[in-house]
């Protein structure tokens, strides 16, 4: 049987373009083992047999009542979950290598001492994960004395060997590292190939869903920046969360792609050091250069990720063109934005950048897709083009259309406190968020602007 790698469509044989999602050159060969079919047959009938026993509801006779949700001990984890983690759900952690998705579960399982958990390790050894856990108990602000009694390490690359141990262990949850390394006999490829991946995952989302146990999954991704293994797999789980950030920073930020029980909006942030993963819970203060008073082509925003409102530092340089074409490059926001944005500025405001190079970057290596940014782009880039940098203690958030008007944002007045409670004395906000908005309960003065040039104005006379 063919599979396409990046949906998972199936066909009989081999395909140039993806019928279902377009992509060339996607379909691979698998083999499908004898053992398949007769596992699909027992398979129809233990659910021919549960169908025999279910019933039809109505909808307005089913109990809409959540579920008791696992404390994970984590506020950022916490979050990026919905409140924590659902029991019988199934969560898949991608990241890049070494960036620290082992490091992350294996530091929040150590958290739960009250649970029973199973770690099955397919990567390293007993005597890794043993160095490794010591060295968090020890570095930890809070030592767990019974954090080991109940953790269980299992070092099994087989499918079936794992479920009996599960059997025999009856755990509270499981965490498999990682699931491109597990292997089942019923499928005759080897480990991380596309039919391994989906049969290990669906068993282990009927194990799952059967026995209420939650099961995390620890992904690899591929050099596209994308998950590994077939498109699949994420339609199986129910949470995919990214670990993600650059090796460089010392920040990783856990982003949610997709949730069944919670927001994808939601965003948590940690700090690398050599004790493990610290918690962020404040990120503005982290995330501003304290000094960057004198220094062009800066700009401070207001930005809201999920529920939570931190300001960033943007920064813009803009050069005369070395070569014959302009670049343009921007680090943690949309490229097409950013053109967008320059031919707002050439075209409405009159400022001529088009022989010019334009670099942009979002300090502190985050990724930000709040469209109250454009104004401080705006600014940073026109700041540097002029040489004149921003006078301290001015902030901005604000979205910016095409005909160069400063559209409303949401959520302004979680805004306004974050720029006060790091002591701004001035934010420039869109016109439009001013009615229905009590400026009296606000120690920081607020500048209301219709237009682009109108910001330009006020922050550079």
């Amino acid at each position: 049987m063919f599979v396409c790698s990046n949906c998972g469509q199936e066909s009989a044989k081999w395909i140039g373009k993806c019928p279902a999602c377009g992509q060339w050159n996607t379909f691979k060969e698998i083999k499908v083992a004898d053992t398949r079919q007769q596992a699909a047959t027992s398979a129809a009938a233990s659910a021919g047999h549960q169908l025999r026993n279910n019933k039809v509801l109505r909808l307005k006779d089913i109990s809409a009542h959540d579920d008791p949700r696992i404390d994970m001990h984590d506020e950022e984890l916490n979050r990026v979950l919905g409140g924590g983690l659902v029991p019988g759900s199934i969560v898949l952690l991608g990241g890049e290598p070494g960036i620290g998705k082992s490091t992350l579960s294996l530091q929040t399982m150590l958290n739960l001492p009250e649970k029973k958990v199973l770690y099955v390790s397919g990567e390293e050894s007993a005597h890794q994960l043993k160095m490794r856990a010591e060295r968090l108990i020890a570095n930890g602000k809070k030592p767990i004395a019974n954090s080991q009694d109940n953790f269980l390490i299992l070092c099994e690359n087989s499918l079936e060997a794992i479920f009996e141990h599960i059997k025999e262990v009856q755990p509270d949850l499981v965490v498999v590292d990682s699931i491109q390394t597990i292997s089942t006999e019923d499928v005759e490829s080897s480990a991380g190939s596309i039919a391994q991946v989906r049969e290990c995952a669906s068993a282990l989302l009927r194990f799952a869903k059967t026995c209420s146990v939650p099961v995390i999954l620890i992904g690899h991704i591929t050099k596209e920046g994308t998950l590994a293994g077939p498109k699949i797999l994420e339609h199986i789980v129910d949470t995919v969360i990214q670990f993600e950030g650059d090796q460089h920073y010392m920040y990783r930020i856990l982003r949610s792609i997709k949730n069944r029980f919670g927001s994808t909006s939601e965003l948590g942030i940690y700090e690398m050091q050599q004790t493990g993963l610290r918690q962020v819970s404040n990120p503005s203060e982290l995330l501003l250069t304290q000094d960057h008073e004198g220094l062009s082509g800066v700009a401070i925003s207001s930005a809201i990720e999920g529920v939570r409102p931190f300001l960033l530092e943007t920064q813009a340089l803009v050069s005369s063109a070395a070569y014959g074409t302009p670049q343009r490059s921007a680090t943690g926001f949309d490229q097409r934005r950013l053109n967008m944005l320059l031919a707002v500025l050439e075209k409405r405001v009159g400022f001529k950048l088009m022989q010019k190079d334009v670099f942009l970057n979002i300090a502190g290596g985050l990724r930000v897709t709040d469209m109250a940014m454009d104004l401080s782009v705006i600014a940073a880039v026109l700041s540097s083009n002029v040489d004149t940098p921003i006078e301290e203690g001015w902030c901005m958030a604000g979205e910016v259309g095409l005909s160069g008007e400063v559209r409303p944002v949401s959520r302004i007045e979680q805004r306004i406190s974050e720029a006060e409670k790091l002591g701004f004395q001035h934010i420039i906000i869109p016109k439009y968020n001013l009615s229905g908005l009590n400026r009296k309960k606000f120690n920081i003065e607020l500048v209301p602007v219709r237009k682009v040039e109108e910001a330009l104005r006020a922050l550079f006379g």
